[in-house]
């Protein structure tokens, strides 16, 4: 009998933010996969670490998965991951890959995920927090109200045009990108709030655009009202 491939989502980076059903499948699982070179300096890693110590005793596969826009060099990882994978499944292990945040939101793991469903294995996405709910949790705000409509936008991307579209915009990994997302929000008179690694040991919080620096780490994200 084949194994089944979880994705699941283990939040932004508090572990108290971990849900019970993360947890249970972390438990449960034969094989962790953790994207990176090494698992134990993965963010994810860390983050499930500080809710389940026992968790380095579990089998861990690191995945390597780098930040690139490389279509081929992409192409070539995703489908190595993939088989990587595959090979655990057809051991009959329960597979757990970690991601941060949600899968459903800019996440490595959707594009396994969908190889791997596609070579006809079982899987199963596992909801995890958003960054953009914990950084307005933790701005203690809302993010939308009645009819305002909610736009979530990759900054490492050209974003002008998302940045005048009415209601909330959050802006995700902004960090190599920040000089030039500021000055676009300068340009439309746009003014924001920004949290770097939320949740984590060394979050930063910047209450106005003014105090958003023009460098921050990949875990950096924006709203803008």
């Amino acid at each position: 009998m084949k194994g089944k491939l979880y994705g699941v989502g283990v939040g932004p980076g508090d572990p108290e933010l971990l849900t019970l059903k993360a947890l249970r499948l972390v438990k449960e699982a034969q094989i962790i996969v953790v994207p990176g070179e090494k698992a134990e300096d993965s963010v994810a890693y860390k983050i499930v670490k500080g809710a389940y110590e026992a968790l380095d005793k579990k089998e861990l596969l690191a995945i390597p998965m780098p930040m690139t826009k490389n279509a081929e060099l992409l192409e070539k990882y995703h489908a190595e991951a993939a088989e990587r994978i595959r090979a655990c499944l057809d051991e009959g292990k329960q597979v757990v890959f970690l991601t941060l945040g949600d899968p459903t939101v800019y996440s490595t793991y959707l594009y396994v995920h969908k190889r791997i469903t596609d070579m006809g294995y079982d899987t199963e996405i596992v909801s995890g927090i958003t960054s953009f709910c914990a950084v307005a949790a933790r701005l203690n705000q809302g993010l939308v109200e009645k009819a305002q409509p909610l736009h979530v936008l990759p900054a490492s991307y050209q974003i002008e045009e998302g940045l005048k579209l009415p209601g909330t915009k959050v802006l995700m990994k902004a960090g190599k990108k920040l000089s030039a997302v500021k000055a676009q929000m300068q340009a439309l008179g746009e003014t924001g709030m920004m949290i770097e690694n939320c949740g984590m040991p060394d979050e930063r919080i910047y209450k106005s655009l003014e105090e958003i620096p023009d460098t921050a780490s990949y875990y950096s994200l924006i709203i803008v009202k």
